[in-house]
């Protein structure tokens, strides 16, 4: 179960990167229509407005959805298939052909709007939603059926949960600035009405604010003594964001190229998975005794657990 699922997160991170490519390669409207490619076809054919390699990598990306979805029947093929059944996993398992699905519709809609640019935001943020949801199967399917406990103190999970919550405020502003910014996939494609500096600008303070809260939850973890898994979770994460905030600097002053552009939501795919990861590491299911409280492990003599 766990590697369909994990296939499952790597091939919606794939498709959500193979869709910035169809966009900053101007191949947003290779196929003009949907659900066929030409108004009389469901493949590619000549077309006097668009090329043959527009056609084609608009047209692959619509193919790659058909992989996505097979590794998402495979994971409700498994979870149902799976002895005892876990009602858990197959609930999780559902939001995978059904998301899948969603975003194919919502995908012509995209096209049928001539990439209007909040089709085109919103496209991304099903697949971030749909991500989330295949992230926590995977993270299901490798624990026990016990009831949640927290392996920290409540208020280290608290901001746990307010770092994924920014990581998502970050996502939903990344998704403005390229909706203003260039790349819009189509020379007939319209853009938000928004000043390019203002709004990045303002998504690079929020970038601040997710940093210094996984820099903050990160000690956190560490001086109160928290596992392993999710000390590296908080670490992993940080060295993704800093990754990720080098790429975006250079691409902002290198006055937004093709293949760094295509880089960047790569990087913001991997923030997200990365962010996921570290909420549930802060938490396990495996079967422990009754008396073990809602806090993070006693500290040594002397050192007071924060409160």
């Amino acid at each position: 179960m766990s590697l369909w699922a994990l296939l499952s997160v790597i091939a919606n991170a794939g498709i959500t990167v193979t869709g910035a490519a169809v966009r900053v390669t101007g191949s947003g409207l290779g196929c003009p229509t949907w659900p066929r490619c030409t108004p009389d076809s469901f493949i590619p054919v000549a077309h006097p407005e668009h090329s043959w390699v527009n056609m084609g990598v608009e047209f692959g990306n619509r193919l790659l959805a058909f992989l996505v979805l097979a590794v998402a029947a495979m994971c409700l093929l498994t979870a149902m298939r799976m002895a005892p059944r876990r009602r858990d996993l197959i609930r999780l398992a559902w939001l995978q052909p059904l998301g899948v699905v969603a975003q194919a519709l919502w995908g012509g809609l995209v096209v049928r709007t001539a990439l209007n640019p909040v089709t085109v935001s919103v496209h991304f943020l099903i697949s971030i939603g749909l991500m989330a949801a295949c992230w926590l199967l995977y993270a299901r399917s490798r624990e026990g059926d016990a009831p949640a406990r927290p392996v920290v103190h409540r208020d280290i999970r608290r901001l746990g949960h307010v770092l994924v919550a920014a990581v998502a405020v970050l996502l939903v502003a990344g998704v403005v600035v390229t909706g203003t910014g260039p790349h819009s996939g189509d020379a007939l494609a319209s853009r938000f009405d928004f000043d390019i500096e203002t709004v990045a600008r303002l998504h690079a303070d929020i970038v601040y604010v997710v940093v210094g809260l996984t820099f903050a939850l990160l000690f956190a973890l560490r001086v109160t003594g928290a596992p392993r898994r999710a000390r590296a979770a908080a670490t992993g994460l940080l060295v993704i964001e800093l990754a990720q905030g080098v790429i975006g600097y250079t691409q902002y002053f290198l006055a937004v190229p093709a293949f760094l552009v295509g880089l960047h939501v790569l990087g913001a795919t991997v923030v997200w998975i990365g962010a996921l990861r570290v909420v549930t590491s802060l938490r396990t299911r495996d079967e422990v005794p009754d008396e073990v409280p809602d806090e993070a492990p006693a500290a040594p003599a002397g050192v007071p657990l924060p409160h």
